[in-house]
């Protein structure tokens, strides 16, 4: 035991904060985890000592000399000219208390650092047992744990980052995060947990299964004490958009054994993805009865999959549509009719089923086929299709007939981590990806068609989950956020300002990581649950420096985490990727 000081009886002492007298020669710093024990009042309720014990967290710490009245005596304390002493007090946040007897403690009473199994009653490691998981390195040295059970939709579940982009490392600590659940005790369901992440920045996340040639004996240390090994990813799966050539089909990314997602015509339609294109708040509001109706349109076209069109191009039986008729990339099929190839001419064709055949008469307006347009106005359905044409440069690689559909299928490949890359579409094209896939994984799991947890790590959360407005892809994310942890579906949202992601979102997440903060952010109500000297630290934090809050533990953890060892961009590789020497986990 390390006594550092006494309970002050100059200042109040409460139940739940005391202040503490730093001896001389002693120290406590910000996060320092303190325990003081005193006599209770009436001996049979104390513990078997006739003891009270708490623990505490040092939230603030001040200096002073004792004796000066002005401003400037302090320059005749430091000439000995001055007769005053020098006051070095700490306040301490109660976190824990043995037995649950609300007492200030007396005055003058022994104040020790806790360490070890102290430590551990402090931070409530001893409820969390076998379920500890590592998620960092505390200001002491000691490892910093998180109940697994408030992760993995036990308790609780989700986890949500938030800081400045380029200095909070939101998406190295996601990673750090995967990492030590896939190799944790904690998760002793490992073989059938998977992991999907999407790629929103370069191709930095293309090199998570290579060794990082940075990692130094300091980041090795640190992986031993916490546990874990000093290794990158051993299973994972890269996939990204095809490029928009000609010819084979291949990935648009530099990894020869990266495969090339897309959907073709008939998955688009069977699985009802046209409201992924219409994701603007406007478009909404205004469409969204009839976007309904095209898409169940649509997916009674091509029936089910038993029965119906096999694809991947859509045959289709009454269109009139002169200029397709003209291309020589339509063709009949031998019952007669059309076979749409590309994303362009299935436009095309909606277009004619919503305004009709183009007139020769101009006072003449042509009408469409009133199944599909729900009998809406002439000025909706146009505004419908303009913004469907809008969409076709954007996603006409990602949605095509001419080869059959390779939707990405995280649940479905052989790889444990599945990186999803996204960075080179368009902003209509991101979301277009990341609702489709989100969809997928959570009808699958809600079909129950894979049993384990997955856990999605997803980047500028603020743009697929705004707080305004409404879209597909943020009911899904609300979907997740609610109902996901009992269907093990967790989420990793990471955004710089959470004040501007729906509050639900934000809201159901059970750990919450604080990187750098903006100083206007850092004052929003959506981090209230920060005490005021956290949100002050939040400012300043350095690159690599996080603060967690979780459900068990009532103060929050300043932690650091170590260098990933991972490579996180090219140059941090330690080898040559080859695809000779790396088996694709595709298909």
């Amino acid at each position: 035991m390390r006594q550092v000081g006494m309970v002050l009886g100059s200042r109040e002492a409460g139940a739940l904060d005391f202040w503490v007298a730093v001896e001389e020669g002693q120290y406590l710093r910000l996060d320092d985890l303190v325990y003081v024990e005193f006599r209770h009042p009436d001996p049979h309720k104390g513990d078997e000592n006739g003891n009270v014990r708490y623990y505490g967290m040092v939230d603030q710490v001040i200096k002073l000399y004792e004796g000066a009245q002005f401003d400037t005596d302090v320059f005749l304390a430091r000439r000995d000219l001055l007769p005053v002493s020098l006051s070095y007090a700490a306040h301490v946040q109660v976190t824990r208390l043995f037995p649950e007897e609300y007492l200030p403690p007396d005055p003058g009473s022994p104040v020790f650092l806790a360490q070890q199994e102290a430590l551990g009653m402090a931070l409530y490691y001893d409820r969390m047992q076998d379920q500890r998981l590592p998620v960092g390195i505390l200001k002491n040295g000691e490892v910093a744990y998180i109940n697994f059970e408030f992760l993995n939709g036990f308790k609780g579940g989700h986890v949500n980052i938030s800081g400045v982009s380029g200095v909070a490392a939101k998406t190295s600590y996601a990673t750090f995060l995967l990492h030590s659940l896939f190799q944790s005790p904690a998760n002793r369901q490992k073989a059938n947990t998977k992991a999907l992440i999407f790629n929103v920045k370069g191709e930095d996340l293309f090199y998570l299964d290579k060794d990082n040639s940075g990692l130094n004996d300091e980041a090795k240390t640190a992986y031993q004490k916490l546990g874990l090994p000093a290794s990158a990813f051993q299973s994972v799966a890269f996939l990204a958009p095809p490029r928009k050539t000609p010819g084979d089909i291949l990935a648009d990314v530099n990894r020869p054994d990266a495969g090339a997602y897309y959907w073709d015509l008939v998955q688009f339609c069977r699985e009802g993805l046209l409201p992924f294109l219409f994701t603007d708040r406007g478009a909404m509001s205004n469409l969204g009865f009839l976007i309904d109706q095209v898409t169940e349109r649509l997916r009674r076209l091509v029936g089910d999959e038993k029965g119906g069109q096999k694809g991947p191009a859509l045959l289709v039986e009454d269109w009139s549509d002169e200029l397709s008729a003209l291309e020589a990339d339509v063709s009949f099929n031998d019952l007669g009719k059309h076979k749409l190839t590309t994303f362009a001419q299935l436009v095309r064709y909606i277009e004619f089923k919503l305004l009709g055949p183009e007139s020769a008469e101009e006072d003449e307006k042509p009408k469409g086929d009133p199944r599909w347009t729900a009998r809406q106005a002439r000025g909706t359905l146009e505004a419908f299709v303009r913004r469907l044409r809008a969409s076709i440069g954007n996603v006409e690689h990602l949605i095509r007939g001419d080869k059959p559909g390779r939707a990405p299928n995280p649940l479905g490949n052989q790889a444990q981590v599945s990186v999803v890359d996204i960075h080179q579409l368009t902003a209509q094209g991101q979301m277009f990806v990341v609702g489709s896939i989100l969809r997928e994984v959570f009808g699958r799991k809600e079909r129950g068609e894979y049993q384990g947890q997955v856990f999605v790590v997803l980047d500028e959360l603020n743009k697929y989950a705004p707080r305004d407005g409404d879209s597909p892809i943020k009911d899904i994310l609300l979907d997740i956020a609610e109902r996901g942890r009992s269907l093990g579906v967790i989420l990793i949202g990471a955004q710089q300002t959470a004040s501007e992601v729906e509050s639900r979102v934000v809201g159901n997440a059970a750990i919450r990581v604080v990187g750098r903060l903006d100083a206007a952010e850092a004052e929003r109500p959506e981090y209230r649950y920060l005490p005021a000297s956290f949100r002050q630290r939040a400012v300043i934090l350095p690159q690599g420096t996080m603060i967690l809050h979780q459900p068990e533990v009532p103060v929050p953890l300043a932690l650091t985490f170590p260098l990933p060892a991972w490579a996180m961009k090219k140059d941090e590789v330690k080898e040559d990727i080859s695809a000779k020497t790396i088996s694709k986990l595709i298909d």
